[in-house]
């Protein structure tokens, strides 16, 4: 295993930074998509029911049939791989989202509003910073469920440490085959533990003093 990891140490490398960077784009594009899904709909009861119906119906949807139906208009590659780890990075995001922004006490916006500030700076400055240690907290959830789900995007040809595995399970039996599968395999745990550690560093510099108290 040892001599295996060491022959392809620059391969390695940089599929996990292929992993990294699809699993981290995603995620920020989901997490974008989901927060502003989460504000359109965070005063309407049918809407934040209907978001939150959206990410639980869209959580079963198993990864390998959604791939399997992007395939058809797509086509394998990288566009697959990016729009099905992106739809299922948004997912609990969008129901962090919707939890923390509705969480967030009236009184507040409302002095807010009292204050002379607009629509736009009650949302960036008090209602999305309360709500930013629950929305964080989907982010990490989703971060680490979709390291996985990216290595499966290795079934249409998507970038990162999947290759590996699906590489060792075509060959199961045969020379370095389970080797193959242990690499990829190890590296995305190593690789999930890492992110999350920054992500924990990010939320505790993001978020101010008075909402950690």
């Amino acid at each position: 295993m040892v001599d295996y990891v060491a022959d392809r140490a620059d391969q390695i490398a940089a599929q996990t930074l292929q992993h990294a960077s699809l699993v981290l784009q995603c995620v920020a594009l989901g997490t974008l998509l989901a927060v502003g899904v989460a504000v359109l709909v965070q005063r309407s009861p049918r809407g934040r029911a209907a978001a939150n119906a959206v990410s639980a119906v869209g959580l079963t949807i198993p990864s390998f049939a959604l791939l399997g139906v992007l395939l058809a208009p797509f086509g394998f590659g990288v566009t697959p791989a990016v729009l099905a780890v992106t739809f299922y990075a948004a997912l609990p995001v969008l129901r962090n989202a919707v939890v923390g922004l509705t969480g967030v006490d009236r009184t507040l916006v409302e002095s807010a509003r009292g204050i002379g500030m607009s629509r736009t700076a009650t949302l960036l400055r008090v209602e999305l910073p309360l709500a930013w240690p629950v929305i964080l907290a989907g982010v990490r959830t989703s971060t680490q469920m979709v390291m996985g789900i990216a290595a499966i995007a290795a079934y249409v040809l998507g970038p990162g440490l999947g290759g590996f595995i699906f590489t060792g399970l075509s060959r199961l039996g045969g020379a370095n085959a389970l080797y193959s599968t242990l690499t990829g395999t190890l590296a995305i745990v190593l690789l999930a533990l890492v992110v999350d550690l920054l992500l924990v560093l990010a939320g505790r510099l993001t978020t101010s003093r008075g909402i950690r108290a």
